[in-house]
């Protein structure tokens, strides 16, 4: 069974750094991409930042330029560096993984998407 399993989230003032992290339990070959999303009170969840199997990114534009995803080598960890942090910023931050699974001979796939349980950050001002 999938698990994703993350870390980092926590209490920090305005303009300081949080690094996130998150864990597949499956195999790497298995997945497309992880990334992470954020939902304040109220709001809907947003994309902050995904990586792709191939090393692609694409970042959410509240956050360009001050936070960075990245991979491990062996693609089953993902890693949120979170710099110059704002107290929009705070939400839950949820990691994300896309699976793409085999299911018949025809080669034929189905894709799909698990959540982890989500990690608080909290930016004071």
């Amino acid at each position: 069974q999938m698990q994703l399993v993350e870390s980092g989230g926590g209490l920090v003032q305005a303009g300081g750094s949080l690094r996130l992290s998150c864990t597949a339990s499956t195999s790497a070959s298995s997945i497309k991409a992880m990334g992470w999303y954020r939902q304040a009170p109220g709001q809907e969840r947003e994309l902050v930042a995904i990586i792709s199997s191939g090393g692609g990114t694409n970042y959410g534009d509240s956050v360009k330029g001050r936070f960075t995803i990245s991979r491990d080598y062996a693609k089953t960890t993902v890693y949120l560096q979170m710099n110059n942090l704002k107290p929009e910023d705070t939400a839950v931050y949820y990691c994300n993984a896309e699976i793409v699974k085999v299911v018949n001979v025809e080669g034929a796939t189905v894709r799909k998407y698990y959540w982890g349980q989500g990690t608080l950050v909290t930016v004071s001002s």
